[in-house]
């Protein structure tokens, strides 16, 4: 059957396509990780072990005798498992209020809705990526006290170095931070610290601006600087998109409406998805929390 203007089929489809499209805008994080589908409830996946490898003790990996056995090595793995997980919120409008408000009622709802589920969707993210601030398998740089991007001091404010130094710790475990893909999380206190910074200022080499999208406001010692307010106070995040992670996304973001004709419209909206941390070795969190 045909479909007037009026419609719940035609104002369904607007909808799902409005939120999806502010949805697009909000992610963040999801640029930074691998995006593949799943079918199972249960994820499992290796996670190989950034040690790099050596011959054990008494067999240095240098020096191997003449006509000696080469030292034995072996690579290793871990089994790690986890479930995806429902993001999901709704909002309920009345028909009045969706007809005869001032204000545009369904437009703000729907941007709201998009950005309720795509920061809940980032905050896993980035919780993942940093093993919740506590890093046991990803690196580490930790901001000597009074060398704070906030310090009172302001001599001491170094944040070039302490990506450069991020950076490297990447590189060593044998990541091109030189492809492109290097990323900086952070959050908007921390995005004015190092815009700020008088070594920022002064060389203009170290930040060019970009047109932003998806949180990404410029690119910083050939780091992708993308901003956001999931990032943790005082933490910033460097890494090697794609590489370092993977979103399994079970089922993608859908709206969906329910008209109640002449009394609510009922909005929501969802997907699916779990965050994996693939290759911890390819990122590195930089803390800048001393007191």
């Amino acid at each position: 059957m045909a479909d007037t203007s009026g419609m719940q089929d035609l104002r369904a489809e607007d909808i799902d396509r409005i939120v999806r499209g502010f949805a697009l805008q909000e992610y963040k994080f999801k640029q930074i990780v691998m995006i593949s589908s799943s079918n199972a409830w249960k994820e499992s996946y290796y996670q190989e072990t950034a040690t790099e490898l050596s011959g054990g003790t008494g067999s240095a990996v240098k020096g191997v005798p003449r006509l000696a056995n080469f030292p034995a090595a072996e690579v290793s793995w871990t089994k790690q498992s986890s479930y995806v997980e429902k993001y999901g919120i709704e909002d309920v409008i009345s028909w009045e209020d969706a007809i005869t408000n001032n204000i545009d009622v369904i437009a703000r709802t729907l941007l709201r809705i998009a950005r309720a589920v795509t920061k809940a969707v980032d905050d896993e993210i980035w919780d993942v990526l940093t093993e919740s601030q506590s890093p046991s398998n990803i690196n580490s740089v930790t901001i000597a006290a009074g060398d704070e991007w906030d310090s009172a001091t302001v001599a001491n404010r170094d944040p070039i170095q302490d990506l450069l130094n991020a950076r490297k710790e990447i590189t060593k475990d044998n990541y091109d931070m030189s492809s492109g893909k290097g990323f900086a999380l952070v959050n908007p206190t921390d995005f004015a610290n190092l815009l700020g910074n008088a070594n920022v200022v002064n060389a203009g080499q170290f930040y060019t601006d970009q047109p932003s999208k998806n949180g990404r406001v410029g690119k910083i010692v050939g780091l992708d600087l993308i901003e956001s307010n999931s990032v943790t106070d005082d933490y910033c995040l460097v890494g090697v998109k794609q590489e370092c992670a993977t979103w399994k996304a079970a089922i993608p973001l859908q709206v969906h409406v329910m008209i109640d004709a002449g009394i609510k419209y009922t909005i929501r909206a969802f997907e699916m998805g779990v965050t994996q941390l693939i290759n911890p070795a390819a990122l590195c969190l930089i803390e800048n929390t001393q007191a």
